[in-house]
């Protein structure tokens, strides 16, 4: 990227500014057309030389509520979120990234990747040494401050419910000094997705009552959470009301006495359940209606970045195999 000497580079617009009056003054009797004609030899002539402003400054407020400015966008980035290492590459700029957290695994195009820890305590260290001129980072993580000490700037982004996902979406794009047009793009295909997806749920397995688990404790999807509004998007539901927040930890016995008609958990947290106090009793658990998934599968169903779409369809592969067929009931009637 050329160092741009701003006084000669405004000094080189205001000689191209005279020439254009230049230009039209010496041609009084033309009209539009002929105006427009000595506009464009100007502009080619700007553009033989190599005319050009600096890239514009890049700002925007992250989730932490900080404007963050940029004198450029970014060219060197490390990223400590898997979703957010998925947006960089969706958006078509994986080659900006030098360095991610232990658990971005996708795409397969930054396998070759410096890994600098995980995302809530990333080697400080590791990220200095890759010399990023942007970190991106989740809200939840302590390493902002450590590294805008070093004068590292840093932007925190925490995609929890589809909202956020599109916004992130649009600002990673702008970060990135892209067009808002790309972005959408990319929106446009996860709705257009979702909308296929959610028409494909057969009718029988419509109405399912879930439970989602995201982790141990057990921590669940709300239905304030982006797995939640997928879940509603397919014309199910959590079992988790969102006011107790998009990823709550739960008390055992709330499962139990809510009985889900469908558990939906990774292989990682599923040995164990039914040995869980009263959870052998649960009618999911009794009648087998229990999706398990692998990691990679439970990587694209926990992540609110831009595989949305395979996350439906994973889901609702598992609403047509274990939902139980459920009396026709309008949704605002479910309990």
């Amino acid at each position: 990227m050329k160092n741009w000497h701003l006084p000669s580079v405004f000094e080189s617009l205001f000689a191209i500014k005279n020439e254009v009056a230049a230009q039209i003054s010496r041609q009084p009797v033309l009209g539009r057309a002929g105006r427009w004609a000595a506009l464009a030899r100007v502009a080619y002539v700007a553009l033989a030389l190599g005319v050009a402003l600096p890239a514009l400054a890049v700002q925007l407020t992250d989730d932490r509520g900080i404007t963050v400015t940029l004198a450029a966008p970014p060219q060197r980035i490390v990223s400590l979120l898997p979703s957010l290492t998925e947006t960089v590459c969706e958006l078509g700029q994986c080659p900006r990234l030098v360095g991610v957290d232990r658990y971005s695994n996708w795409p397969a195009s930054i396998a070759s990747l410096p890994r600098v820890g995980g995302g809530l305590d990333p080697s400080i260290e590791a990220v200095v040494a890759l010399k990023p001129d942007l970190v991106l980072l989740a809200t939840s993580t302590r390493a902002a401050a450590r590294l805008e000490a070093l004068g590292i700037k840093v932007v925190a982004l925490e995609p929890r419910n589809m909202a956020d996902v599109r916004r992130v979406l649009a600002q990673v794009g702008r970060v990135l000094g892209l067009p808002d047009a790309d972005a959408q793009r990319v929106w446009f295909r996860i709705e257009t997705a979702l909308g296929t997806i959610a028409q494909s749920i057969p009718p029988r397995s419509r109405g399912a009552r879930v439970y989602f688990e995201v982790g141990s404790g057990p921590y669940a999807a709300s239905e304030a959470s982006f797995i939640g509004e997928m879940l509603a998007r397919l014309d199910a539901r959590s079992i988790v009301p969102g006011n107790l927040g998009p990823f709550p930890k739960l008390n055992p016995e709330f499962v139990v006495k809510a009985d889900p008609d469908v558990i939906m958990i990774g292989d990682e947290h599923f040995t164990g359940l039914a040995g869980r106090p009263g959870w052998a009793a649960l009618r999911a658990v009794r009648e087998q209606r229990v999706c398990v998934f692998p990691p990679a599968q439970a990587d694209i169903l926990v992540r609110a970045g831009p595989r949305l779409a395979e996350a439906a369809r994973l889901m609702a592969a598992c609403l047509a195999s274990r939902a139980p067929t459920l009396p026709t009931v309008a949704p605002s009637a479910r309990p």
